[in-house]
């Protein structure tokens, strides 16, 4: 074994969340995130799963960055280490890592996989083989404090332009009122997987394209996408914090649900845990679309996000690994985690569960955000997706830095797309 393995596996060692009580079954270890309470869920799940079926399984808790998480898993899977069974994988990894994981579709039976929604499955399908199993889909939400848009006489903002003149006002009243903490807009500004989500957001609702189309153009150097980003930049320092450029998903909650922000970008998650009881914007939040750009091609748009469950090539337990990444993506494992965690299903069905809809009303409008969400390019560009990703991010946080404006650092981008493609041949 490597010594970089060796530091990877120490990593999430370190990490581990539980193991259920020794059984005489097989052993299998499960990676699983670390955001919001992903942790507490991961580990009853597992020790449900223990208790129903005789097995053991060690829950460790992956890196929050899910560029940290896809750098830590790839060095675990080119070594072909047994050290990890389960993976819970991002939407845009069965492109990148598929080679490395057990084909379900010859170890699941159709009736299962024909439960999910059929979109979903697809885009977790290379040549013929299931990757990974829909455990949870995700697409990009604005929160806001519905008690202060009260307080001011403010309506939800439909555009970003709006936006930005609604959490000024609101950001200055609070201010004045004595919270000197307090600002207009919260999102994933530091340069990781999370900005490219944001950014392509911003990017889709101008008109300005996907990055690349699935032709595999490259389609990002347009005055559309650079009027997008000159757009964000401007929030920095102003309604948003400059802190913001170093935010991931839990930074931007913390603030927002501290009660120190109007607005904020984040995934379903968050809803469940702003109307927890101990929450102080408990009440006081609400749920919409984010809003559209102006000028051609403005439109609503959010990122699809979600996470599978995949089984690796490596493990000394396949049949077992497979029966808990079964039981993980079943329909009362999604039900109870939607019910206790707000996790958007994969199982179309779960939608119209009245126990769900009463305490998770905001999926009707989750619901209907899914259907206008963007995939991100990982499709079209196979293994190289990673490569595309940063090369983004980083554009974009240089935009938003002030180290460049935003036709300048697209124009630049477009040209590091174009080298790294060969000419949009991906």
């Amino acid at each position: 074994m490597s010594g970089k393995h060796l530091t990877a596996l120490a990593a999430l060692a370190a990490l581990t969340l539980a193991a259920a009580p020794a059984a005489s079954g097989a052993e299998i270890t499960f990676a699983c995130g670390s955001t919001g309470i992903q942790s507490r869920l991961c580990d009853e799940a597992a020790k449900a799963w223990s208790a129903k079926t005789g097995n053991t399984v060690k829950v460790v808790a992956a890196p929050q960055s899910t560029s940290e998480q896809l750098a830590l898993y790839q060095q675990f899977l080119t070594g072909k280490s047994s050290d990890i069974d389960v993976f819970q994988v991002d939407v845009i990894w069965p492109g990148i890592l598929g080679s490395h994981f057990i084909d379900l579709k010859q170890q699941v039976d159709q009736a299962t996989i024909d439960q999910y929604f059929p979109n979903i499955v697809q885009g977790l399908t290379r040549d013929g083989q299931l990757l990974a199993l829909p455990w949870y889909t995700d697409a990009g939400l604005l929160y806001y404090r519905q008690d202060l848009l009260d307080k001011y006489k403010l309506k939800v903002p439909a555009t970003w332009a709006e936006l930005t003149a609604v959490a000024t006002t609101i950001q200055e009243g609070e201010r004045k009122a004595g919270n000197d903490r307090f600002y207009g807009f919260v999102f994933q500004g530091r340069a990781y997987e999370g900005l490219t989500c944001d950014a392509l957001e911003w990017i889709a609702s101008f008109g300005g394209g996907s990055i690349i189309g699935p032709d595999g153009k490259i389609t990002i150097d347009n005055p559309q996408a650079a009027k997008a980003l000159d757009t964000a930049a401007s929030w920095i320092g102003t309604i948003a914090p400059d802190g913001v450029l170093n935010y991931m998903e839990e930074d931007a909650r913390g603030v927002f649900q501290s009660g120190n922000a109007a607005f904020m970008r984040n995934w379903p998650y968050a809803a469940s845990l702003a109307e927890a009881a101990d929450s102080p914007v408990k009440g006081k939040v609400g749920y919409a679309p984010l809003p559209k750009g102006d000028g051609e091609g403005a439109r609503n748009a959010a990122t699809l996000g979600g996470w599978q469950i995949a089984v690796s090539k490596y493990s000394r337990n396949p049949k077992e690994a497979v029966g808990f990444a079964v039981y993980l993506t079943s329909r009362d494992e999604q039900k109870r985690r939607a019910l206790e965690g707000g996790y958007q299903p994969t199982i179309p069905a779960l939608y119209e569960d009245a126990e769900i809809l009463a305490k998770r009303p905001f999926f009707k409008t989750t619901r209907q955000i899914l259907e206008i969400a963007v995939a991100r390019p990982s499709a079209v560009t196979g293994e190289r997706y990673s490569e595309v990703s940063s090369l983004f991010w980083n554009a974009v946080h240089s935009t938003l830095s002030k180290n460049g404006d935003g036709a300048t650092n697209l124009a630049q981008l477009q040209k590091e797309l174009n080298r790294l493609s060969r000419g949009g041949r991906w």
